[in-house]
């Protein structure tokens, strides 16, 4: 029983976390186009920040709590589905960590990247979210 919770928590912590990285890149494209303190920037700064630190941040953070107790509980360490997928995780984190930093850029108004170039960072999360999940699910090695 306590396995099937700590699964069910590690999902939702999943689902928080991907809503977050799916959406954050989007207000970036949409901030990308507006002037350095306008009422509009403002706004994106407020919604990133409140966004990343209430949402994302901690939903990661509960991901890989959860997952790294059910990798030790299920002894999935050495199985090579496992090993892929936490390559993948890992770089999950890190695209979170350069969302991060262009967030302190938008704050600070030193952001210099087009809308064009969040348009694509927009789709990383979720090629990184098909391949997670098709290798939880398949276990295919």
């Amino acid at each position: 029983m306590l396995y099937l919770v700590l699964k069910s928590l590690h999902i939702i912590a999943v689902i928080a976390w991907m809503a977050g990285m799916l959406y954050l890149p989007r207000l970036y494209v949409y901030h990308a186009d507006t002037k350095p303190g306008s009422p509009q920037s403002e706004t994106f700064k407020i919604m990133e920040r409140r966004l990343l630190r209430a949402i994302i941040n901690p939903a990661m953070v509960a991901t890989w709590i959860f997952g790294l107790i059910l990798a030790y509980l299920g002894g999935y360490w050495l199985q090579g589905w496992f090993i892929l997928k936490l390559a993948l995780v890992l770089a999950m984190s890190g695209v979170h960590g350069a969302f991060s930093r262009w967030r302190k850029d938008f704050e600070a108004d030193r952001n210099t990247r087009p809308a064009r170039f969040y348009r694509v960072w927009n789709e990383v999360p979720t090629l990184l979210m098909i391949g997670i999940v098709f290798l939880v699910v398949l276990q295919p090695f």
